[in-house]
């Protein structure tokens, strides 16, 4: 068995708590029907595993559109604040430089492990329109190879009712700043 595989008593849990927080937030997936959803995912077990992953560290991922193009249903985490994967430097580059007090890990290769991708700053804008997100936490967001190249990465959250991006050292984490993902199904 893989381990990126979950149990048919894993699956239905997760499937369950996906279709309760779909039912709850149908203004974040107007049009959209939880069936073929569902239908979907049990046709990709490996995304099925991202979800929980997700899920597992608090994640609350939720469907939030739907590409026409590719046939793909898109997941964002919407929990209230940054997820539980947070103190985490932006990259592997940026946690090698740390000399002193290294975190665990970094955002980047912990959302490659879990089979997710970061939030664009344009997809973080794109989840403030479906809520408020953020209001205590922040959340990396990918990082435009200019800037990343120069040190830097950035961050959003919202503060005073607006949307914010912020830079920071990439090798600098805090306890209140995670990552929100996206996965793709």
């Amino acid at each position: 068995m893989s381990k990126k595989k979950l149990t048919t008593e894993q699956n239905e849990e997760l499937l369950k708590a996906l279709k309760t927080r779909f039912e709850k937030n149908m203004s974040r997936h107007k049009g959209l029907n939880w069936d073929k959803i569902q239908a979907k995912l049990e046709k990709n077990p490996e995304k099925l595993w991202s979800l929980n992953e997700m899920e597992e560290t608090e994640g609350e991922p939720d469907v939030v559109d739907y590409d026409k193009k590719t046939d793909e249903y898109i997941f964002f985490d919407c929990s209230p604040e940054s997820p539980k994967r947070r103190s985490l430097c932006y990259d592997y580059q940026a946690w090698e430089a740390r000399k002193a007090n290294k975190p665990e890990s970094n955002v980047i290769d912990k959302a490659a492990e879990m089979g997710i991708e970061l939030l664009s700053e344009e997809q973080y804008r794109q989840l403030q329109e479906l809520g408020k997100f953020d209001l205590k936490t922040s959340s990396w967001v990918k990082t435009p190879a200019n800037i990343r190249e120069l040190g830097g990465a950035i961050f959003c959250d919202r503060r005073y009712n607006t949307v914010f991006t912020y830079h920071n050292g990439a090798d600098s984490y805090y306890a209140a700043r995670g990552f929100r993902g996206c996965l793709k199904v």
